[in-house]
């Protein structure tokens, strides 16, 4: 298959909104790019829209039910701070880097998700150190590439203040900057979070995510310069992309709280010592799952889920069977899957029923969020945006909607490589072939 670029650059501005198309087309970088790109401003995220599912789905074409990243974090119900899908070992298929790898192309992955222990030549993996044993430092270089980070480390590991933004992603963008500079591989992958951290934080339209999308403008104008600097620009295709939208929330469901109490869960201490049926979150959605000794009380959990949804005041809009769920890319082990209403996001703990922030809000308190997602991606104003520029892109194409699984596939073609048996489809609309 012909080869339509020499390199390719893939940079994920965590959730960047189709709402967000306004103001970036209006800043220096990002106009100048624009000048050149197709893009599309109505790109669906997956479910749940959460950040690991979304990227895996961008790099395998599949839907989450079919590349095994269903959630953020695992299923361990036993643990306070349970592990997220990390390692590419997760990952059910076959992906745009080991592709490109497999054809003896050179990838370099920057906090990109689900990479951690994968063949990436030049991996800096995102993952955190969250046992009392480990430190971060030995986290990370036992799952990426030890001598890439360490050099990186001592070049630019001052910029560093833990996992707070925007230091991240200052180090990120250097390590970016270095990377193409000196080791120009044809894969590259990136990771930006200080906008998602930001909304996070202080919400959708709050002046803190608009800086970070300023100091995305500042990163975009540098990375170019960067490029032209080491004479590979015109041989580089830019893909720029969201994940996934958010949504302003300022009440907490505590709906493990409802299941204890109604014998579905038991706890001890504060601890959780079994379960039949427990909640799952997904921040806006969550999965419910039945223990499969206990298969006889799909029913009983129905009706509480159905009699706390007509209470009208616990912010549960939605409940899907299984078989909805699955048809929306979600876990197939599920037996339910529940969607929260607006303003409202779904916790894990069982320490209470139900949880108004906005006193907290007001305390400046950082527990809880004032924007989260993982909502189905067919909510009003949650879609996300794909923008393309270089070799084997057409100039100036509007796509009128096309999916997160849709992505991987095109950027296959624009190496040469397939990507077989995917959900999503190539974007021939935007290629120069």
């Amino acid at each position: 298959m012909k080869q339509l670029t020499n390199r390719l650059l893939v940079i994920s501005f965590d959730s960047l909104s189709a709402e967000d198309f306004e103001f970036i087309k209006e800043l220096p970088a990002f106009k100048e790019f624009l000048t050149k790109a197709s893009v599309c401003t109505n790109v669906s995220s997956v479910y749940p829209s959460l950040t690991y599912p979304a990227h895996t789905s961008i790099v395998t074409g599949l839907y989450p039910k079919n590349h095994g990243i269903i959630n953020n974090t695992l299923f361990q119900p036993e643990r306070m701070s349970p592990d997220w899908f990390w390692q590419q070992k997760y990952i059910k298929s076959t992906t745009l880097y080991d592709e490109a790898i497999a054809h003896k192309m050179n990838v370099a992955a920057l906090l990109w998700p689900v990479t951690a222990k994968s063949k990436i030549q030049y991996n800096v993996p995102e993952i955190f150190a969250n046992r009392r044993w480990n430190n971060q430092t030995m986290t990370s270089l036992s799952n990426g590439s030890k001598g890439f980070q360490i050099s990186l480390m001592k070049k630019y590991g001052r910029l560093l203040d833990g996992k707070k933004q925007p230091a991240l992603d200052n180090f990120t963008h250097e390590a970016l900057k270095y990377t193409l500079r000196k080791k120009q591989p044809e894969l590259t992958l990136v990771h930006f979070t200080d906008l998602d951290t930001q909304r996070h934080n202080y919400g959708i339209h709050s002046p803190e995510a608009y800086d970070a999308i300023r100091r995305h403008d500042v990163r975009l104008k540098e990375v170019i310069q960067t490029l032209k600097e080491a004479a590979i620009y015109n041989d580089t295709t830019f893909i720029l992309l969201g994940d996934h939208g958010q949504k302003d929330v300022d009440k907490v469901i505590y709906l493990n709280k409802f299941f204890a109490d109604h014998g579905f869960l038991e706890i001890h201490h504060g601890k959780l010592r079994s379960w039949k049926a427990i909640c799952k979150s997904c921040d806006g959605s969550a999965y419910i799952y039945i223990h499969k000794r206990y298969s006889h009380i799909k029913d009983k959990v129905f009706g509480l889920l159905n009699e706390l949804k007509q209470r009208g005041d616990l912010g549960i809009e939605n409940i899907y069977i299984r078989r909805d769920a699955v048809a929306w890319g979600a876990d197939p082990k599920c037996s339910f899957m529940i969607e929260a209403a607006d303003d409202y996001y779904f916790s894990d703990g069982w320490e209470r029923y139900y949880e108004d922030t906005n006193v907290e809000k007001a305390l400046g308190s950082g527990h809880f969020m004032r924007a989260t997602h993982g909502y189905l991606p067919s909510k009003v104003n949650y879609q996300t945006v794909f923008m393309a520029s270089g070799p084997g892109i057409r100039q100036g194409v509007e796509l009128d909607k096309i999916s997160l699984v849709d992505e991987g596939p095109t950027m296959a073609r624009l190496l040469g490589l397939e990507l077989l048996g995917t959900d999503g489809k190539i974007l021939t609309e935007i290629l120069d072939v």
